[in-house]
């Protein structure tokens, strides 16, 4: 139990039936909360596990859930967010294609804890192999009476419908991911009100990662102190962490929480190709600051990485080494969040096309030396608080981070008129 998550997804092989997730101990966490346990007593094991949202944000699962009013008729909804569009992350990936009745599993769990009636998986469009395996897996639940009405013969009942996107990265923003699943344009919604009051179709609304849902099972089976226990520090729980760019091994590994950016860097993905350097990665997907060579020892949990200037995020590692241009490694990503801008608040829908022109002026050798404080105008114009959600402020994350540990780069491609790496 070292690695509840992934323990029975290997690598070529499909994964478990039905009827193999059962013999392995699958749905038991469904019986004992559905047969054992009222909705507070599992919300408060969630609680008292200190899961945090694996989605990015880190929030406490269980204080989310207790935001939902339980005292109101009618139907509520859960919703899986499965539309990983984060570039360099790819963690949800490998639990949807690799074990989907354990996401519908953490699902009964929590739209019981939530007394949801309607449930749904929204899943990114490129994603058809996860498509295929979790409508497979839907028809089989429902085959078994784990969903639809009277669930193992007792008064709840839960329906639960795949959905599937149709490409955009504002998607992972919940209330936004609320109004594309309402059939409308995806964009945010102002809050108040939070969805857990009044989300998808004016009710109440819990929105959960899948890689939190996935946790879920494991809780109700074996307590908030094994899962604290599983950890080495003081967030809980195992993580999927991921490693992309010039490394030997990149790939997907399910450790304890706080393993350190520097076992993660070089014990897990091998270290750098040969005839290549670190010199910064991105430690949550790709709306996080960089952090470099003397961060190697930082934990890999929320509060350690929030201390080192940076975000957790995804978890998942985008790795700059010495042969690539870190403003062509930033235009890059600016080039993507400023075409996945749902264009609703004009901080974002402006401000990222013209950053991205700025730094395309760099690498053609176009750039102005009045070009660096331009960008250092946006990094503060398109921070936190001057936009309508957080898409824009995660785009400047890799940016304004660039600009403090490789400014020197920036300023190359201006003096010599052209990009240094070409």
């Amino acid at each position: 139990m070292e690695t509840p998550l992934t323990q029975h997804i290997v690598a070529g092989r499909k994964p478990l039936s039905l009827k193999e997730y059962e013999q392995a101990g699958g749905y038991q966490s469904v019986r004992k909360a559905l047969k054992q346990m009222t909705p507070a007593e599992v919300t408060e094991l969630v609680k008292a596990s200190n899961l945090k949202g694996r989605g990015g944000a880190g929030f406490s699962t269980g204080m989310k859930w207790s935001f939902v009013p339980m005292d109101v008729s009618g139907p509520k909804y859960l919703i899986a967010n499965a539309d990983e569009m984060e570039p360099g992350t790819f963690k949800d990936r490998l639990l949807l294609e690799g074990n989907p009745h354990q996401l519908i599993e953490g699902m009964i769990v929590a739209a019981y804890a939530i007394q949801a009636d309607t449930s749904y998986v929204f899943l990114r469009w490129a994603y058809k192999l996860a498509a295929h395996e979790i409508t497979k897996a839907i028809q089989e639940a429902y085959d078994a009476g784990y969903l639809g009405k009277n669930i193992l013969g007792s008064d709840f009942h839960l329906e639960m419908h795949l959905h599937t996107g149709v490409g955009r990265y504002i998607c992972g923003e919940e209330t936004a991911l609320i109004n594309a699943l309402e059939g409308k344009r995806a964009n945010p919604r102002a809050k108040p009100p939070f969805p857990q009051v009044s989300g998808l179709y004016g009710r109440p609304t819990i929105v959960n990662n899948v890689e939190t849902l996935c946790c879920l099972p494991h809780i109700v089976n074996n307590g908030a102190d094994w899962f604290k226990g599983i950890s080495k520090s003081e967030d809980s729980g195992t993580k999927l962490y991921g490693v992309s760019g010039k490394v030997k091994r990149p790939g997907t590994w399910e450790l304890p929480m706080g393993v350190t950016v520097r076992e993660l860097l070089e014990e897990y993905a091998g270290g750098m190709k040969d005839g290549v350097k670190f010199r910064g990665l991105l430690p949550g997907g790709a709306s996080t600051d960089f952090l470099v060579e003397e961060h190697l020892d930082v934990k890999m949990d929320y509060p350690s990485v929030t201390k080192a200037g940076s975000r957790m995020g995804t978890g998942t590692m985008i790795v700059l080494d010495d042969k690539t241009c870190p403003v062509g490694f930033v235009l890059n990503l600016q080039h993507f969040f400023a075409q996945e801008s749902c264009g609703f608040c004009t901080p974002c829908r402006e401000g990222l096309p013209w950053v991205e022109k700025i730094l395309l002026a760099l690498e053609r050798g176009e750039g102005k030396p009045e070009d660096m404080n331009i960008l250092d105008f946006h990094t503060q114009f398109l921070g936190p608080g001057n936009t309508f959600c957080a898409l824009a402020p995660g785009a400047m994350e890799p940016l304004q981070s660039a600009l403090k540990y490789f400014r020197a780069d920036f300023e190359r491609h201006i003096t010599e008129h052209k990009c240094p790496w070409r």
